[in-house]
């Protein structure tokens, strides 16, 4: 556009100089510079309404940016407090897809034990029995046996039935004192009561840790009484009962995820 105005400014200058251009022309020569002059200043308001346009768009893009980052932030934070729960429920994620390969081979050895009684039951008559030892002691017809009692109740607290799983538990460890997996019932007394009452949840796994330190158990356990410490915003008790995990179960599982919890509850 400039070059154009240059053009008919020169045409204006050559028709003043030629001295015999009439004033009609001179005046449609100044027209038509206006015309152009006109039409320069609507395609700079054109040039600058696209560039505020454009200004407009990038603030949107600037802004647009600004609340995604805020977004993240707070799914940081959303996660970060859900990582506790997620910690809280792999010890119970671990048992119930069984990770531990000694406890599966004594659950099948279990299970052949009952189904080789079960068959002697439906192809020989009953024989006598005397014993001292209460978990081999004969029971009366249709009771059912130690472990028939501690599975039956093992299936009821995986199905949710806290309440049954907890009379069942509750009757093995009365009716059996002295069984081999008075440990495993006791803990599991512990996880019927996580949910709704943690002062008996961690009665029960502490007798786990006093009673019988050296089972499997109860490093389980005392990493789930820190848990249930956390929960009533108890941090000094959590972080003594993950202190402990560390020291007497250096090797556990367990101690991976006490260090962490550790690590978090640090102010």
């Amino acid at each position: 556009m400039p070059v154009i105005l240059r053009r008919a400014g020169l045409a204006l200058a050559l028709v003043a100089a030629g001295g015999c251009a009439s004033s009609g022309a001179v005046k449609r020569v100044e027209t038509q510079v206006a015309v152009l002059r006109a039409q320069m200043t609507r395609q700079d308001s054109a040039r600058a309404a696209e560039l505020g346009r454009v200004i407009q768009l990038q603030q949107r893009i600037l802004d647009s940016l600004a609340a995604s980052r805020e977004t993240l932030r707070q799914f940081r934070g959303e996660v970060g407090q859900q990582l506790l729960e997620v910690q809280q429920q792999l010890v119970q994620v671990q048992e119930l897809t069984g990770q531990s390969q000694r406890r599966l081979s004594e659950m099948k050895r279990q299970l052949d034990d009952r189904s080789e009684r079960l068959a002697m039951v439906d192809t020989t008559p009953p024989a006598p029995v005397v014993a001292t030892d209460t978990t081999k002691a004969p029971v009366p017809a249709g009771t059912p046996t130690p472990d028939q009692l501690y599975q039956s109740s093992l299936q009821e607290l995986r199905r949710g039935s806290l309440t049954t799983a907890r009379v069942g538990f509750r009757e093995f460890l009365k009716s059996y004192p002295t069984h081999g997996q008075v440990p495993d019932a006791l803990y599991f007394m512990g996880e019927t009561f996580a949910v709704e009452n943690t002062d008996s949840a961690a009665h029960y796994y502490r007798q786990v840790v006093e009673r019988f330190p050296a089972s499997d158990r109860a490093p389980t356990a005392l990493y789930k009484t820190g848990l249930l410490a956390e929960r009533r915003q108890n941090r000094p008790a959590a972080q003594a009962a993950y202190q402990r995990v560390l020291q007497q179960y250096p090797r556990s599982p367990e101690a991976n995820l006490a260090r962490d919890r550790l690590a978090a509850l640090k102010p």
